[in-house]
Parts: structure tokens; C-alpha cells; sequence
């Protein structure tokens, strides 16, 4: 008998890590849950975001004004204006559009440019209102790689493979699910490759679906910390604010 016990605790050790491990699925749908569920999510169709932003640079930061606007499947439009007169530059304007199908950059200090290559793969890669609800249908590989700290916060380790585009290690935390960092590798004609880390935070709760008020930026050449004022949902956006104007 003190065997057969024994044997049974075991086979119940054994089984112990394999019964309590998650699956990177179980760890993505947790994460949908606690940004307020599929069915919370899927409602959105739109979304406009307005904030300020501080351009960090060796001189001290930069303050602006950002809007972010976005619309099902995955378009998106980032305008992002700062005054660099201090700087003997003058305004800043940057506006960033993806119809879809097709990228271009309005830039007051380098150019208007259409968006090529790598940086427009990765946005077509992308989707609204979160890559995380239709990874499956658009063939996406997923892989938990495990733990790694976020400050001082254990989170999950997800790596998304698109079939274009560059893979993206999102970082899940652990106890709240929510998604709070994401590392990809983009490369533009000005910059070359780069990787870029976006830290997410301040989640709060807009009809029903949890945003992160403050995103931070960084890279090896710049840092940007976007606070979002005004978060709405389902508003009507012209298609032509996506296109080239």
C-alpha cells in the first residue's frame, strides 16, 4: 500500500506543472477577457484618440499634441505636431496615414514620402481594434516563449509571426493579462533597422473596453511618451483621413 501511495503522489507531481501550465492560447484569450471580452471589442469599429506628447532629446524634452485615429480592419492615422522654434527649427508636423492597402508620410523637416518596404508590411500586419482577436483567421504563427520582467512585474512572453511583416514579442502581464509592452523591428530608408518597444499603461475603461491612456515609445534613436485626454469609440472618420491627401 505504502507503495501504490507512493507511485500515485508520484504520477500526481509529475502531472502538477503540465495541468497548471498555460497554453499561449489560454495566455491571448485571458488577455481579451480583461480588456473587456470579444464581444466588447468587436463593437468597436473606430476609435479617436487625442493627447499630448513629450519628445525626449539630449537638449530635454519636447513637448506636442498627438491624435491617433483608427478604423476596422486596420486602418490608422498619427499626427503628431511640436514646436521646435527653441531649436531654430520651427513646427513639426507629422502625419502618418495607412488606408489599408497603402502608406504616406506628410513630414515638415524630411519630406513627404510614401511608406515602403517593412514599415508598410508591418501595418498591414496589423489590425483594430487588436491583432489579438484574429491572429487565427489571418494565419498569424503564435508562440509563448515563456516569463520575462516588465519593471518589476512578471509577464508572459507571446511572439506573433505574420506571414509579412516583422514578428512582435508581446508581453502579457501575468496577474492583470493585460497587455503591456510589445517589441517589433522596423526598418525605414531614414533610420534602418530599429527596435521599437512600446510600453502601455494607464488602462482605463471606455465603453466597456479597457485603453491604455500612456504609451511610451523608444528606441535606440528617440523616446516618445504619448498621454492620451480624450479616448472615443465608434465616432464617424472619413476614409479620407487614411489616404494621401
Amino acid at each position: 500500500m505504502r507503495v501504490t501511495r507512493f507511485a500515485l503522489v508520484a504520477v500526481f507531481l509529475a502531472w502538477a506543472p503540465i495541468v497548471s501550465a498555460q497554453t499561449v492560447d489560454e495566455v491571448i484569450e485571458k488577455s481579451i477577457t480583461a480588456m473587456g471580452g470579444r464581444a466588447a471589442m468587436e463593437k468597436i469599429k473606430t476609435r479617436s484618440m487625442t493627447g499630448t506628447l513629450a519628445l525626449a532629446t539630449p537638449a530635454g524634452d519636447i513637448a506636442g499634441t498627438v491624435e491617433v485615429q483608427n478604423a476596422a480592419p486596420n486602418k490608422m492615422r498619427t499626427v503628431i505636431k511640436a514646436d521646435l522654434s527653441a531649436f531654430g527649427a520651427g513646427q513639426l508636423l507629422v502625419d502618418q496615414r495607412f488606408d489599408g492597402t497603402t502608406g504616406f508620410m506628410i513630414n515638415s523637416m524630411q519630406g513627404d514620402q510614401p511608406i515602403t518596404g517593412n514599415q508598410l508590411e508591418n501595418m498591414k500586419a496589423n489590425s483594430f481594434p487588436h491583432p489579438f482577436l484574429d491572429y487565427k483567421a489571418k494565419g498569424v504563427k503564435v508562440t509563448l516563449t515563456g516569463k520575462e520582467k516588465v519593471g518589476d512585474r512578471d509577464a508572459f512572453v507571446v511572439v506573433f509571426e505574420p506571414s509579412t511583416g516583422s514578428p512582435i514579442r508581446q508581453f502579457i502581464d501575468a496577474e492583470s493579462f493585460l497587455p503591456v509592452r510589445s517589441m517589433v523591428k522596423i526598418t525605414t530608408p531614414q533610420t534602418g533597422e530599429l527596435e521599437q518597444t512600446a510600453d502601455s499603461s494607464d488602462f482605463r475603461d471606455v465603453d466597456g473596453v479597457k485603453v491604455p491612456f500612456s504609451v511610451k515609445l523608444t528606441n535606440a534613436m528617440q523616446g516618445v511618451t504619448m498621454t492620451f485626454t480624450k479616448v472615443e469609440n465608434n465616432v464617424a472618420l472619413d476614409d479620407k483621413l487614411f489616404s494621401k491627401p
